[in-house]
């Protein structure tokens, strides 16, 4: 009987691998770290040799003293919307763009030019944009043509990792649903969207469940990683899709907040979000049949921890001089601020905007100040600002998604205080679970042991979540968030005129 769970998950800073027991048990994790590298103001690019050695070095860690015999699957979480071309050998071709590199504004409106957003989001489920790979692999197109001549298949990250483990390359529905070419509806690449950009369909991989057993670790890969070979490696997702199986988001109404630098709100449904202002995005789930939709706002955690270093450098000095965290301190201060912070309205919009507002220019800006505020005030504003914008992706979720509770992740998950402004601003029951920030490794681990039938299906995702606190939501707090909501959306609506020509 195999023991143990190896996931890994590939992110935009280094590679985590992490093992788990089919009981749902964490038993340690090791990072590997990476570089990226940046260049012309948007380029984001990242060597695959780099992954690919953090990978061996992180599981070589691991395994440390562990009978490889004993892991059970191999499964990889991803960094999405990335663009890897590879040759017919499997080699990169150049270095991978990834989902930040926005490179491809020109070729986004060449695309938009013969097929119309609305389309492509009726599609795919995203709006069309330069973050994507389809419209990556345009610009490569365009700018580098003998390397896309002589690409193969253009990969994700985690796809060409299980390349080096298995020598197959493949895709999966969750990745493939982050290149703006993926049809939705027929799990399949979309032949119009193709089209419109001018590539090739045998330019991009097969792509298969999440669950799929797609090889076994190589000998050669054997010998780098210190796995056994013959191992099974199954196809995994992306970080997001992840996350989602992690926090227990397998069927329909379970919803989650990741609370990070950025942060988004995701659930789970049988068919896409009605939305027709395109404010949200829709990926396909791990779990085939169903559908993730999402909305990812940018500043999230990044806005509090602006609001400490550069507004409460008094609390943060005081910090480092108790030992006590900053942001403890902070929380005690917001305490002493009434909900609406008396009447400051914060727009966390520090590096442009994704969900809800799909603004690259808009700004960040306190609104209502007066002699009479206080810095507890400035601060509660900025928790509440967020949240607002939170509440708005949930919103267009509640019209046709049940949701009675929200599952929060993440590092901003930590803070009873801000537990209890979601709690008021969403209405609903807030829970944090045992683990705050191994969903997404936790989410690979489990779609490894479904791929490789070490778990019998994803309802044993309850063997590796318990819940360990529930704030509620205070009524006469809901009632004063709810009247705000209109003004966070005026302020925004009448300053918008501005921010470009800030």
């Amino acid at each position: 009987m195999k023991k143990y769970l190896l996931a890994h998950d590939l992110g935009t800073s280094g590679n985590k691998a992490t093992l788990f027991t089919v009981d749902g048990e964490l038993i340690k994790s090791i990072t590997s770290a990476y570089d990226t590298h940046y260049s012309h103001g948007n380029w984001a690019e990242q060597n695959p040799d780099d992954w690919w050695k953090a990978v061996c070095d992180s599981t070589n860690e691991l395994l440390a003293g562990i009978d490889s015999d004993e892991i059970g699957s191999v499964c990889f979480s991803g960094q999405m919307m990335g663009c890897l071309p590879v040759d017919r050998h499997g080699r990169p071709l150049r270095t991978h763009l990834l989902y930040c590199d926005q490179r491809a504004t020109v070729e986004t409106e060449n695309l938009l030019e013969l097929i119309s957003a609305e389309d492509i989001f009726r599609i795919t489920g995203h709006r069309p944009s330069p973050s994507y790979a389809i419209e990556k692999l345009m610009w490569i197109k365009k700018n580098q043509p003998e390397i896309y001549r002589n690409t193969w298949k253009m990969v994700n990250a985690k796809d060409y990792m299980n390349f080096k483990l298995t020598g197959r390359i493949v895709t999966e529905h969750n990745d493939a649903s982050g290149t703006n070419a993926f049809d939705l509806g027929t799990l399949d690449w979309s032949e119009p969207i193709l089209k419109a950009a001018g590539i090739e369909r045998d330019k991009l991989p097969e792509s298969v469940p999440s669950t799929t057993v797609i090889g076994a670790v190589t000998g050669e890969a054997a010998k780098a990683t210190g796995l056994r070979a013959g191992t099974p490696v199954v196809a995994g997702a992306g970080d997001g899709g992840c996350a989602t199986v992690g926090i227990g988001s397998v069927k329909p109404g379970i919803t989650y907040n990741y609370l990070g630098s950025s942060s988004w709100i995701s659930t789970t449904s049988l068919k896409p979000v009605n939305d027709p202002e395109m404010q949200t995005f829709t990926w396909a789930h791990p779990v085939s049949g169903y559908l993730q939709p999402c909305g990812t706002m940018q500043t999230a955690g990044s806005s509090y921890s602006w609001l400490k270093e550069q507004i409460a450098k008094a609390e943060s000095q005081e910090a480092s001089r108790t030992g006590e965290s900053a942001y403890e301190i902070i929380n005690s201060l917001i305490e002493q601020s009434p909900p609406g912070a008396n009447g400051i309205l914060f727009l966390p919009y520090l590096l442009g905007e994704r969900s809800p507002r799909w603004n690259p220019d808009a700004k960040g800006a306190f609104i209502g100040l007066s002699l009479e505020h206080k810095r507890e005030d400035l601060f509660r504003s900025v928790l509440e600002g967020v949240t607002q914008n939170l509440g708005i992706i949930l919103d267009i979720f509640k019209k046709e998604v049940q949701i009675d509770e929200m599952l929060v992740i993440g590092g901003g998950a930590r803070g009873a205080v801000w537990r209890q402004i979601m709690a008021d601003v969403y209405g609903i029951p807030v829970s944090i679970p045992n683990y705050l920030e191994e969903a997404t490794s936790m989410g690979a681990a489990i779609i490894g042991g479904v791929g490789a039938d070490l778990l019998k299906s994803f309802d044993e995702v309850d063997k590796f979540i318990s819940i360990t606190g529930t704030t509620t939501p205070i009524e006469e707090n809901v009632k004063i968030y709810k009247e705000m909501r209109p003004l966070f959306n005026e302020a925004y609506f009448s300053l918008e005129p501005l921010f470009s020509k800030l």
